[in-house]
């Protein structure tokens, strides 16, 4: 219900994982995301969307192009800039938002 204000009009990039919680590979990448949050406060967010938590994140996810879990998008300025699907390593990830900010 906040994704256009914390994604879509966030001043910073944002990293979003879309997951849900019977998915394998999203479970072992919430360690993952939640270092990246810490390590980037302040620089970039780091946003994670369960996609089965309720009828506005199936839509968000359908409205996303998300056809595979985990999927990992990067937005900045309101738009989408960077994705990679399926469980990937912190320092990939890192890379994605360093792009980001750059």
């Amino acid at each position: 219900e906040n994704f256009e204000i914390e994604v879509l009009k966030s001043e910073v990039p944002v990293l979003v994982d879309f997951w849900a919680e019977w998915c394998g590979p999203c479970k072992m990448l919430g360690p993952v995301i939640d270092q990246l949050a810490d390590e980037y406060t302040g620089k970039a967010k780091v946003a994670k969307v369960d996609i089965e938590a309720d009828d506005a994140t199936k839509e968000l996810a359908v409205a996303q192009g998300v056809s595979s879990i985990p999927s990992l998008m990067v937005f900045k300025g309101g738009e989408k800039v960077d994705e990679t699907v399926g469980a990937q390593s912190k320092s990939a990830l890192a890379e994605l938002i360093d792009k980001a900010l750059n």
